[in-house]
């Protein structure tokens, strides 16, 4: 499975922004799938999960800021993020996961300043 990112850029502090991927295969209900996100020096950490049955999990650090959704029939999975503030700059990755098989795409960078 190859995994595409697509809807980064440089937005200003309080601005939203849509992130999405488009896998090259089928990842139906049995995949998880999740938003990373790696800050500049930093590791890179759970930005935001979803199950194959829609329950989803979310940094604490958000506080309602992000929202994660998916449309297993056409291969895409979404990060709605609103309200962004500097400290959400950084690579935003989508990961796969079925069994043990794990998958990442290369990433979009998502910039918040003014």
């Amino acid at each position: 499975v190859q995994l595409v990112e697509s809807g980064g850029g440089l937005v200003q502090p309080g601005g939203s922004l849509r992130l999405s991927c488009s896998a090259t295969e089928s990842i139906s209900g049995f995949y998880t799938l999740a938003w990373y996100r790696q800050a500049p020096g930093k590791q890179r950490e759970l930005v935001a999960g979803i199950s194959g049955l829609h329950t989803t999990n979310y940094a604490d650090s958000l506080s309602g800021r992000f929202s994660i959704s998916r449309d297993s029939a056409k291969n895409l999975l979404y990060l709605q993020m609103i309200s962004l503030k500097p400290e959400d700059t950084g690579v935003y990755y989508c990961y796969a996961a079925i069994g043990s098989d794990t998958y990442w795409g290369q990433g979009t960078q998502v910039t918040v300043s003014s």
